[in-house]
């Protein structure tokens, strides 16, 4: 894993669910784009689901004009200072930094928290070459502990690599460019989960509508377990039907090395 200090999975060669400019869909201007797929059932987020699903933040990053700008979902997770999120907030897909955490803040309960410069925990190796699916996280440490319930830390999943049909809950509080709230949570399924990979993670292949500013959304369990952490989809906004080998949403499992990491941060 890749420490910053001081300052497949298969290569993350699909849609990476960055934010993109505020023309698109939500925003107020321009034309709404597509869903994912032609069934769309995402709705805003409730109090009562932050309730449930507790640590779920959002990650704001400066424009190089200075402007906050929604970036991607984060989560406060384990204790009141440790924020989980994608490493390509960061990084590209060559690993080229394109930002640095003192670019951003997070924001959770309605209050927004700087990051401690000095501290990002990549899941790149330091032989990588590529950004993945399953090495596609980071963690970060808030400069003060958040006055909000983090999520807990999940066992690691006991899921069948192979096909299958598990019931979820994608939770996004960022929400997503193609989509009208500013938050969303929606029913859908994994579908598929793929052999492990970097880090000994495996991707999940899942069927939940995602859009750009999606990355980072949360995959719970029916019995309200974070079971993995989205990181991008193929066909951005083409809204066509799911198929488990053209047209589907690729999140990464809380285990292996992230669960270690976690695990070690949050002591």
């Amino acid at each position: 894993m890749g420490l910053v200090t001081g300052g497949a999975g298969r290569f993350l060669a699909l849609a990476t669910c960055v934010a993109i400019p505020a023309t698109a869909a939500g925003t107020g201007g321009g034309q709404r784009l597509a869903a994912l797929y032609a069934q769309d059932g995402r709705r805003e987020l409730t109090g009562a689901d932050l309730e449930r699903f507790t640590g779920a933040g959002v990650l704001w990053c400066r424009r190089p004009d200075g402007i906050p700008q929604k970036a991607a979902a984060a989560w406060l997770i384990g204790t009141r200072s440790l924020v989980l999120m994608n490493a390509h907030n960061f990084r590209n897909r060559q690993l080229e930094v394109t930002r640095t955490v003192a670019d951003c803040y997070f924001q959770i309960a309605g209050r927004n928290y700087g990051f401690a410069p000095d501290f990002l925990e990549l899941g790149i190796e330091p032989e990588a070459r590529r950004l993945h699916i399953t090495d596609d996280w980071a963690l970060l440490r808030l400069a003060e502990p958040a006055e909000a319930r983090p999520q807990p830390i999940p066992d690691a999943p006991h899921l069948p690599t192979g096909d299958l049909t598990l019931p979820v809950t994608m939770v996004s509080p960022a929400g997503h460019e193609n989509y009208r709230g500013q938050s969303s949570r929606e029913s859908c399924a994994i579908r598929r989960i793929d052999p492990p990979s970097e880090g000994d993670i495996r991707r999940a292949r899942h069927d939940c509508n995602d859009g750009y500013g999606g990355s980072g959304s949360g995959l719970f369990d029916e019995a309200g377990h974070l079971v993995a952490m989205q990181s991008a989809s193929l066909s951005m906004n083409q809204r066509h039907a799911f198929d488990i080998e053209f047209h589907y949403g690729s999140a990464l499992l809380i285990e292996g090395r992230l669960r270690e990491a976690l695990r070690a941060q949050a002591r």
